[in-house]
């Protein structure tokens, strides 16, 4: 009879035992697969956009280390330091006891980002290449932390606002445009990068999307060659960039001529999150004033 009680409980535990829940598997904009026993907990943020992408995902919570500049929603502000995106403090980062990071690909320096994976943490590599990747990163990101209703939710929203715009510019004359990231050097983007397809999204052409790096470097001449319709630029801070009206010195291009130089925010174009749709309906304003004054 001992016997028999005792197997009947053993039957009855396993029958009543919860099973395992399943390993979270998830693929990255680098074409890995982030797996995760459990919904993550610690997360460090190594990019300013990844820190606004996991507060839209509902994870902003748990985020304990991020990177500077990382000033996006208030709360972000008072996440503690690993660095900059440019140059991690990887002591740091460890001592946090991450169990997600989120890297920039085409940002962080990529043997820092090996060395965080030799150590055996879980790294989700964010690039986000056309404006549809930013809601793709948001429910991704919270199906890593366990917020997925949260991130659907917002993944959603941000789809419906893109095909309103998609809607609103699509059929629109073009307007061909040079984007200046910087003066010195003078910095532009491709056409593979984010930028470039919000100048699409408003019925622009980026009169250097041809050439083959993201952020490329191009002199005076290129831009008098290709005579953009409009230029457009964020420079660093909210401020029109001090060396933006430079470009009056060459009164034949027609962006000068007809008065078509734009400033646009930085954090709301240059950052690739869930502002990228702000900075989208900036541009697409300024553009529509440019088709105005031909």
């Amino acid at each position: 009879m001992k016997t028999h009680g005792l197997l009947a409980g053993v039957l009855l535990g396993l029958l009543g035992a919860a099973p395992a829940p399943a390993p979270t598997r998830v693929p990255d904009d680098a074409g890995a697969t982030v797996v995760l026993a459990a919904p993550a907990r610690r997360v460090v943020s190594l990019a300013p956009h990844v820190t606004e992408l996991l507060y839209a995902a509902g994870a902003g919570g748990y985020v304990v280390g991020a990177v500077d500049y990382s000033d996006y929603p208030e709360a972000a502000k008072r996440i503690p330091r690993v660095g900059s995106y440019t140059g991690l403090d990887l002591e740091a980062i460890v001592a946090l006891r991450p169990d997600l990071i989120i890297a920039w690909q085409s940002g962080n320096p990529p043997s820092q980002v090996e060395r965080l994976r030799a150590l055996g943490l879980a790294v989700y590599v964010s690039e986000p290449r056309h404006i549809e990747d930013v809601a793709t990163n948001i429910e991704r990101l919270g199906r890593l932390a366990g917020t997925a209703d949260a991130a659907l939710r917002a993944a959603r929203a941000f789809r419906q606002r893109h095909e309103a715009l998609r809607r609103r510019y699509a059929a629109r004359p073009a307007v061909t445009v040079f984007y200046q990231i910087w003066d010195r050097p003078l910095m532009t983007v491709n056409g593979k990068q984010l930028i470039s397809d919000v100048i699409h999204l408003c019925g622009g052409r980026n009169v250097f999307a041809d050439l083959p790096i993201l952020a490329p470097t191009v002199d005076v001449e290129a831009v008098l060659a290709a005579d953009p319709e409009a230029i457009v630029a964020s420079g660093a801070g909210a401020s029109r960039p001090e060396w933006f009206d430079a470009w009056r010195r060459w009164p034949q291009l027609r962006a000068v001529r007809r008065d078509n130089l734009f400033v646009v925010p930085p954090d709301v174009l240059q950052r690739h999150g869930p502002r990228i749709l702000d900075g989208a309906e900036h541009l697409c304003a300024d553009l529509e004033a440019a088709r105005g004054r031909r």
